[in-house]
């Protein structure tokens, strides 16, 4: 999801710079958001029509707050190479727990969760990597070399994209599920929940094979 919060706030104000140890603000913010999805995942859990309400308003919440925390950062010059990595651990964690209890609750396929997170921690692994050669995965030091690369993983316009779906997905598989909140629009809601996670999926493939491909030059370093 941080692929729309960049696009929602200035900068997310996650780039390098020389690392300072003192409180930072942002990755406070960046830990509280972790700690509401899994209240989301516990509400979940709950069926009733107002505790799902609740579990959606709080994804959305979430997807603030992941523009908030790249805010806050420019604003208070906290920006660092530990801002980051905590950042993008921070919708790591999120994101997977979404698709596990998505899965657990049958609500999509178990493939789906295994190959979102299989990519999640081998795109992270290459974009570790990559950061201690100097490079990050977006921004005027990305790891990306080729314009088609850049264009599919680092571009406003795919991040934007990418984190569109992903929302919706979530959020709307949400609402699908909410036992009573539709009864005459249901299948529709259910049909855009579905679109967007198959969406979701195929992008998260297409945005990683370039990530992927840039790592043999970094392991010929």
């Amino acid at each position: 999801m941080v692929e729309l919060a960049e696009d929602l706030v200035v900068s997310s104000g996650h780039e390098l710079a020389p690392p300072r140890i003192c409180p930072r603000m942002a990755n406070y913010i960046t830990l509280i958001r972790t700690l509401l999805s899994f209240a989301v995942v516990a509400m979940l859990h709950v069926r009733t029509k107002w505790m799902y309400v609740a579990a959606f308003v709080l994804t959305i919440l979430l997807i603030w707050m992941d523009a908030l925390d790249g805010y806050v950062a420019r604003l208070r010059k906290e920006t660092s190479k530990l801002g980051a990595v905590v950042d993008i651990l921070g919708d790591r964690v999120v994101e997977m727990s979404y698709w596990i209890v998505f899965a657990k609750f049958g609500w999509v396929p178990l493939w789906v969760a295994i190959l979102v997170s299989a990519r999640g921690i081998l795109v992270d692994g290459i974009r570790a990597l990559a950061l201690e050669r100097g490079m990050t995965a977006f921004g005027a030091t990305t790891m990306m070399r080729s314009r088609l690369g850049t264009l599919l993983v680092s571009s406003r316009l795919s991040r934007a994209l990418y984190g569109g779906a992903k929302t919706l997905a979530f959020s709307l598989l949400i609402l699908a599920f909410a036992p009573g909140l539709f009864r005459h629009i249901g299948p529709i809601v259910t049909w855009l929940a579905y679109a967007s996670v198959y969406t979701t999926v195929i992008m998260c493939i297409v945005r990683g094979l370039p990530v992927v491909a840039e790592a043999r030059h970094l392991v010929r370093r």
